[in-house]
C-alpha cells in the first residue's frame, strides 16, 4: 500500500514538473530596453514572438472592451527650448529663465488636454504648464509662458510633452527633449 502512495506521488510530481517546463518554454519573460532605458514591465516571448506592453511606446492608448480593440495614437511632436529668442539644448548648473514651444501634427483623434513637465536626473518631476483643449484639431502649437527653473545638479533633464484623451483620463507621455546641465 505504501509503495502505491509513493508511486502515485512520484507520478503526480513528474507530471507537474514537466507541465511547468513546457509552459516556461512557450512563454518566457524578458528584459526590454527602449532607447537604453529598461521597460518597467518587461516583455514576453510567446511562441517565438516578442510582446511588449503598448503603453511603453509613449503614446495615447485607449481600450474598447465591446470590440476588443486597442487604439494607439502617436502624433508627431517637436519640442523647441527658447532662452529669449535663442534655441538651446545644454545649460550650466543654476537658474535659467526659458520657455518651451511644442509643435503637434498628425493628431487623428481629439484630445482633452496637454501638459509640459520637466524631470531632473534624480527622477523628480515638476509640471511647467498645462492647458485644456476644447477644439478638435489635427495640428496645433503650444507654447509655455516664460518660467525659471533651477538646474541644481549636473546631468540630463527631460522635458516631456503629455496629452490626455478625456478630461478624466491621466496624462500620457508623448515626446521628450533632453537638456544637459554641465558643470
Amino acid at each position: 500500500m505504501r509503495l502505491k502512495k509513493i508511486m502515485l506521488c512520484v507520478c503526480i510530481f513528474s507530471l507537474m514538473g514537466s507541465s511547468l517546463l513546457f509552459a516556461d518554454s512557450v512563454s518566457q519573460k524578458i528584459r526590454v530596453l527602449i532607447n537604453g532605458e529598461e521597460v518597467q514591465d518587461g516583455g514576453y516571448v510567446i511562441d517565438g514572438k516578442t510582446y511588449v506592453p503598448i503603453r511603453e511606446f509613449n503614446g495615447l492608448v485607449s481600450w474598447n472592451g465591446d470590440t476588443n480593440k486597442v487604439q494607439f495614437l502617436k502624433p508627431n511632436v517637436h519640442i523647441f527650448l527658447f532662452k529669449g529668442g535663442t534655441v538651446f539644448g545644454n545649460v550650466n548648473k543654476g537658474k535659467l529663465k526659458f520657455n518651451i514651444f511644442c509643435q503637434v501634427d498628425s493628431l487623428e483623434v481629439p484630445v482633452a488636454g496637454v501638459k509640459v513637465a520637466i524631470t531632473d536626473p534624480n527622477g523628480i518631476s515638476k509640471d511647467i504648464q498645462s492647458q485644456d483643449l476644447s477644439e478638435d484639431k489635427d495640428n496645433f502649437w503650444f507654447r509655455t509662458d516664460d518660467f525659471t527653473y533651477d538646474f541644481k545638479v549636473k546631468g540630463k533633464y527631460k522635458v516631456g510633452f503629455y496629452m490626455k484623451m478625456t478630461k478624466n483620463s491621466d496624462y500620457a507621455l508623448i515626446s521628450e527633449k533632453v537638456i544637459t546641465a554641465l558643470n
